[in-house]
C-alpha cells in the first residue's frame, strides 16, 4: 500500500533513550513505506512529534533534519486522504519540526520552514515568536506577534503571553511588559496563574517593583512558583528584608517552599548579612533532607562567607559529596573577602595542581586578594595562565590583572594590560585611574579620566574617589574641589564618607588644616571614622597639636577601642617636644587597655615575601641584617644624621607644577639632616 512508510536507519544519529520515547505508542496505528534490508523503526505522528521535540531539546540537528528530508521525499503522508487521518495530525508534526529548528537550527531555516508550511495554528506562531526572542531578535519576534494578531486566523493564548514576557528581562522592556499586562486584561487571561507568574517575574527583572507587588496582591490563586517569583524578585532588587518577611509569610500558609525558594532566601540572608536567619534556613534544609543538593550547598557557603563565618562555610565545603566550579569559586571568594588572602592563594594553587578546570571567575577572584604585601611572581604566573587559557578577552580577568600589578608596584605592566584590552567597561577605566592615583601620578589619572569621558563611559562614584585620591597626593586642591563639585552637580552622584575623607586628606596634606576643619563642619552628613582619621593624619604631617587634639577626641568618641588617636597624638606631641602631654597620652592609652597595632614591613626576594616587625629577630638571617643596619647607621652618622629629629623638606616634583611635603622620623636631638638626594622626594 502506497500510504505506508518506513523510517529508515536514523538510529546511528539518535541516542538510545529514544526507544523509551516510542514505547507508549506501540499499540497505535502505524504507517509504513516499502521495506528495505535496513533496520526499521515504525512511527506514527505522535512518535514523530516526540522524536522531533527530543531532537530539538538535545540539539540533535542531524536527526531532525533527516526526518525533515523524509517529509520532503514523501509529501503524500500529509494528505489526509492517504496519510494521516486528518490535517491536525500533520500539523502536530509540522509544529514539532518547527520547534526543532527553533531550538537547534538557524533563524533562516526557521523562517524558510514557516513560510513553506501548508498549515499553521497558534502553536506555529508561538514557536516563531519564541525562536526569535530566544535569540535576542526582539524586533522580528514582536513583528511576528503583531502579524499574528493582524491576520486574525489564529488567536494568541497564554503560552504566547508567557513566551513574550519571559524575554522581557531588562529595564528597557518595562513598557512592553505593561502593554502585555494590558492585553492580559483585555483578553481575559488575568485568572491564569502561569500568566500572573510571568508578569511578576518580568516586572521585577525590569525593575518595576511596585507593579510586581500589585500583580502578586491581585492574583486569584498562588502556587509555589508565584511565591518564589515574588521572593526572588525582591532579592534581585536588593529588597532583602522584605524578601525574608515574605518567605516567613509563605511558610505560615498552605504552600510549601521549594529549592528555588530556599535559594532566594539564602541570597537575602547574604545580602543582609543575617547570620541568625541563615542558620534557621539551614536547619529547615536539614529537616527536609535537601541540604546536600549542589546548588543549596553553594548558597549556604556563600551565605556563611558573606556573614563573616568562613569556618562554617569551610565545613560545608569539606563535607560536600559533589563539588563543581561554582562551589570552589564561592569558597575562594569567601576566603578572599574575609581577610584570608594567603589561604585563598594556597587554595587556588591546590585547585590548579589537582587538575580542576580553572575558569575566568576563579582567576578574577584570586587576583582580587593581591595586595601590597603579595608576591609579584605569583601574580605573573596567574597572568601567564590567563594567556594560556585564552582569558584575555574577559574584562574581569583583565581588570584583576590591572589591580594586581598596580598593588604589587608594577604600574607600567598595569598600563600594558589596560592598553591591550579589546573591550573595556567602567571597572577597567576605574582600575587604571586608581592605579595611577595609587602611584601618585595625578596627571595621568586626570588625563585618563578625560579619555574615559570622550569614549562615552559614564564615571561612577569609584572614579571620583580615585580622582580625589590622585589630587590629594599631588597637591591639586583646586582641581580636587572641582572634581567634587562635578560629581554632584553634573553626574548627580551623592558623595560617600570615603569621598569626604579624601577631600579632608587633600586639604590637610596641603597644610590647609583650618579649611579642612571648616569643610567637615559643613558636611551634610555626620562625619564618620574615615573623615576624622584623615584630619588627624594631616595634623600628624604638620605637627598641629591643637586641631589634632580636636580630631583625636572626635575619633575616640567614634571608636573608643582604637589606638589610632592616642598613637597619633603621642607622635604629634613628640614632634613638638611636648613630653608631658605625650606621657599623659600614653598613660591614658594604657589605663583604658588599648594596645597599639604592630606595624609590619615587607620585601620580596626571589619570589618569596619576607615580613618584619619592630625589633624582629625571628628571621633566620636576623643577625646578618642587624649587622648591615649597624654599618648603615655609622654611614648616616658620618653624614651628619642625629637620631631623634623630624625634618620637613619642601621639594618639587619633576614637572615643577606642584609641591609636596615629606618628612623623616628619628629618636634624639635636633640637628638638621643632610640630604643625599639631588632630585625627587625623600
Amino acid at each position: 500500500m502506497k500510504s505506508q512508510w518506513i523510517f529508515k536507519t536514523l538510529v546511528p544519529h539518535s541516542p538510545s533513550c529514544f526507544s523509551s520515547i516510542l514505547s507508549p505508542f506501540k499499540t497505535q496505528k502505524l504507517y509504513q513505506f516499502p521495506s528495505s534490508d535496513l533496520p526499521k523503526i515504525v512511527l506514527n505522528h505522535l512518535d514523530l512529534s516526540l522524536l522531533l521535540s527530543a531532537s530539538g531539546k538535545q540539539g540533535y540537528f542531524l536527526l531532525g533534519s533527516s526526518i525533515h528530508s523524509s517529509f520532503i521525499k514523501n509529501p503524500e503522508i500529509f494528505n489526509p486522504n492517504e496519510g494521516f487521518k486528518d490535517s491536525n495530525n500533520a500539523l502536530v508534526v509540522w509544529n514539532s519540526l518547527l520547534g526543532m529548528y527553533s531550538r537547534c537550527g538557524t533563524l533562516t531555516d526557521l523562517t524558510k520552514l514557516f513560510d513553506e508550511m501548508p498549515m499553521r495554528d497558534t502553536v506555529s506562531w508561538n514557536t516563531m515568536v519564541s525562536g526569535f526572542l530566544r535569540n535576542r531578535e526582539f524586533d522580528k519576534g514582536f513583528a511576528y506577534f503583531k502579524q499574528m494578531r493582524k491576520l486574525g486566523f489564529c488567536w494568541f493564548d497564554q503560552a504566547t503571553l508567557t513566551t513574550i514576557l519571559s524575554a522581557c528581562d531588562g529595564v528597557e522592556f518595562c513598557y512592553v511588559v505593561k502593554m502585555m499586562h494590558g492585553l492580559v486584561f483585555l483578553n481575559g487571561f488575568e485568572k491564569e496563574i502561569s500568566v500572573g507568574n510571568s508578569l511578576i517575574t518580568s516586572y521585577f527583572k525590569c525593575g518595576c517593583v511596585s507593579s510586581g507587588r500589585r500583580v502578586f496582591d491581585e492574583m486569584f490563586e498562588r502556587n509555589v512558583i508565584t511565591w518564589t517569583a515574588m521572593i526572588s524578585g525582591l532579592v534581585q532588587n536588593e529588597l532583602y528584608e522584605e524578601s525574608l518577611g515574605l518567605f516567613n509569610q509563605m511558610r505560615s500558609g498552605s504552600v510549601c517552599p521549594n529549592s528555588l525558594t530556599y535559594l532566594s532566601s539564602l541570597t537575602a540572608c547574604s545580602g543582609l548579612q543575617a547570620l541568625a536567619e541563615g542558620r534557621q534556613i539551614h536547619g529547615l534544609l536539614w529537616k527536609l533532607g535537601i541540604q546536600s543538593e549542589l546548588c543549596i550547598e553553594s548558597s549556604l557557603m556563600d551565605m556563611y562567607s558573606k556573614c563573616g563565618n568562613v569556618n562554617d562555610a569551610w565545613r560545608i565545603f569539606e563535607s560536600a559529596q559533589d563539588l563543581d566550579e561554582v562551589s570552589m569559586t564561592v569558597i575562594l571568594v569567601g576566603l578572599a573577602q574575609n581577610g584570608f588572602e594567603e589561604e585563598a592563594k594556597r587554595f587556588f594553587v591546590k585547585m590548579f595542581e589537582s587538575g580542576t578546570e580553572i575558569d575566568p571567575n576563579m582567576l578574577s577572584a584570586v587576583l582580587g586578594v593581591f595586595g601590597e604585601d603579595t608576591s609579584l611572581g605569583l601574580g605573573k604566573q596567574i597572568h601567564s595562565l590567563s594567556i594560556k587559557r585564552n582569558f584575555g578577552f574577559n574584562c574581569y580577568v583583565s581588570n584583576g590583572l590591572i589591580n594586581m600589578y598596580s598593588k604589587c608596584g608594577d604600574l607600567e605592566e598595569s598600563a600594558k594590560v589596560f592598553t591591550r584590552m579589546s573591550q573595556r567597561n567602567s571597572i577597567s577605566w576605574n582600575s587604571m585611574i586608581a592605579a595611577f592615583a595609587r602611584h601618585g601620578d595625578g596627571c595621568r589619572a586626570l588625563q585618563l579620566y578625560e579619555e574615559m569621558r570622550s569614549e562615552g563611559i559614564a564615571p561612577t562614584d569609584v572614579t571620583f574617589l580615585s580622582l580625589l585620591h590622585a589630587c590629594s597626593h599631588v597637591g591639586l586642591v583646586e582641581k580636587g574641589m572641582e572634581v567634587l563639585k562635578m560629581m554632584t552637580d553634573v553626574y548627580g552622584i551623592i558623595p560617600r564618607a570615603e569621598h569626604y575623607a579624601c577631600v579632608v586628606d587633600m586639604l590637610g596634606r596641603a597644610g590647609l588644616l583650618n579649611e579642612a576643619k571648616t569643610f567637615i563642619e559643613g558636611l551634610p552628613v555626620k562625619p564618620d571614622v574615615l573623615v576624622w582619621q584623615a584630619l588627624l593624619g594631616a595634623c600628624s604631617i604638620h605637627g598641629d597639636s591643637e586641631i589634632g587634639k580636636y580630631a583625636a577626641n572626635q575619633l575616640v568618641l567614634e571608636t573608643p577601642e582604637s589606638s589610632v588617636p592616642y598613637v597619633s597624638m603621642a607622635n604629634i606631641y613628640f614632634s613638638r617636644g611636648k613630653w608631658k602631654e605625650r606621657a599623659k597620652t600614653i598613660k591614658r592609652m594604657k589605663e583604658i587597655g588599648v594596645s597599639k597595632e604592630t606595624g609590619i614591613s615587607w620585601i620580596e626576594i626571589e619570589k618569596k615575601v619576607h615580613t618584619f616587625v619592630v625589633q624582629d629577630r625571628m628571621h633566620p638571617q636576623a643577625e646578618a641584617m642587624y649587622g648591615v643596619l649597624e654599618e648603615l647607621l655609622e654611614l648616616m652618622l658620618d653624614e651628619g644624621y642625629v637620631p631623634g629629629y623630624v625634618t620637613l623638606t619642601r621639594v618639587r616634583v619633576s614637572d615643577k607644577k606642584y609641591s609636596n611635603t615629606c618628612w623623616t622620623h628619628g629618636h634624639g636631638s635636633s640637628k638638621k639632616m643632610k640630604s643625599r638626594s639631588s632630585s625627587g622626594v625623600r
